[in-house]
């Protein structure tokens, strides 16, 4: 089984929505497999319904799967974790509490496993207070090196850096990407991001020299009617990450 995903150029790495196993094999094909193809959590009523269901979409995209929480729900903290243990996907989606009982049930380091953190208004500075309880709680304010040190702690492999609402928080994420560039840990810009913006955001974690990006296109490429994501608009992505990585 593959757990490494497949970055293009050993840099960028898409994360896009699959409406369907149909849809998933498309947009991985679309990607070139440069692709984490995301499967929500919040649409199963048990682990044991998402492990089995989860499975057969890793079983057409070698594995390239990436379970999420579900618009970055903290109540679908722990059924991710039990649903990664089972079907060792490449890619986990979590809240910033979340991280360590994701790679402990995991029991392997090589799945990209990230941690929620968000914008505060003021750079250099992220909130970390996203899980089951600590989001109902004060905000937990730290500088974004703390809470790098602490997801290395955890045994986090990535930033996801969410809800960044496209541009509106372009400062605070290019000091996000910098504190990443500087500490050696990868990026996920998260939330508003869409075929106008992608390169912008793009560029700014590349010249920041952030070694490995795995930004998350959603909603802005899904078709309404149907719920898939489009693969021309993946295709369209790929394009502008291979004009921007070279």
């Amino acid at each position: 089984m593959k757990l490494n995903p497949k970055f293009y150029k050993d840099r960028v790495c898409l994360n896009v929505l699959a409406g369907s196993k149909e849809n998933a094999r498309d947009i991985w094909q679309a990607a070139e497999g440069h692709v984490l193809v995301g499967v929500l959590s919040k649409n199963y009523d048990s682990v044991a319904s998402a492990v089995a269901d989860m499975r057969e979409y890793a079983a057409l995209i070698d594995n390239a799967l990436s379970v999420g929480l579900g618009a970055g729900d903290p109540n679908q903290s722990a059924m991710v974790s039990a649903i990664s243990a089972e079907v060792q996907p490449q890619h986990v989606n979590q809240v910033f509490t979340g991280v360590a009982t994701s790679r402990a049930l995991l029991g392997q380091d090589q799945t990209v496993v990230n941690g929620l953190i968000s914008p505060t208004g003021t750079p250099g500075m992220v909130k970390i207070s996203t899980g089951p309880l600590s989001s109902k709680a004060a905000d937990a304010i730290v500088p974004v090196e703390t809470a790098i040190a602490m997801l290395k702690d955890f045994g986090g492999s990535s930033v996801k850096y969410f809800p960044m609402g496209g541009l509106k928080a372009i400062n605070e994420f290019k000091a996000v990407a910098k504190a990443c560039a500087d500490r050696d840990f990868w990026l996920e810009p998260t939330g508003g991001i869409d075929l106008e913006n992608y390169e912008e955001i793009l560029q700014i974690a590349l010249d920041a020299g952030v070694s490995k990006i795995i930004p998350h296109i959603y909603s802005s490429i899904i078709d309404k009617e149907s719920g898939n994501t489009r693969p021309a608009d993946v295709s369209t992505l790929l394009a502008m990450t291979k004009k921007r990585v070279g």
